[in-house]
């Protein structure tokens, strides 16, 4: 059974920091591309960051220079380092793990920025 569990949202600051964990099980974690996805409210979900199974890292253009992916194969985990923290970041961020066909969602975790 695969799972893809994310922790680490909450209330922060704007100007505050969160790091986001999602650890993974069931899967061959080192092979598949990682990737952070968020939804704010009445908005369309978007992709934030991804990595791919070599540590190539993309990032949405509006984040980039604050948030930072990154993994660790060993402990079959995924960060999201999110710096400089906007009103506008606060949304449901969502882990998604993706290889050839396979495709897995995590179940959210609330990120609000709020002064």
């Amino acid at each position: 059974q695969v799972q893809l569990v994310e922790s680490g949202g909450g209330l922060v600051q704007p100007g505050g920091s969160l790091r986001l964990s999602c650890a993974a099980s069931g899967i061959t974690f080192s092979s598949y591309a990682m990737n952070w996805y968020r939804r704010a409210p009445g908005k369309e979900r978007e992709v934030v960051a991804t990595i791919s199974n070599t540590d190539a890292t993309n990032y949405k253009e509006s984040v980039k220079g604050r948030f930072t992916i990154s993994r660790d194969n060993a402990k079959n985990t995924v960060y999201l380092q999110m710096n400089s923290l906007k009103l506008e970041d606060t949304a449901v961020y969502y882990c998604h793990a993706r290889w050839v066909t396979f495709s897995y969602w995590g179940q959210g975790t609330q990120v609000t920025v709020s002064s």
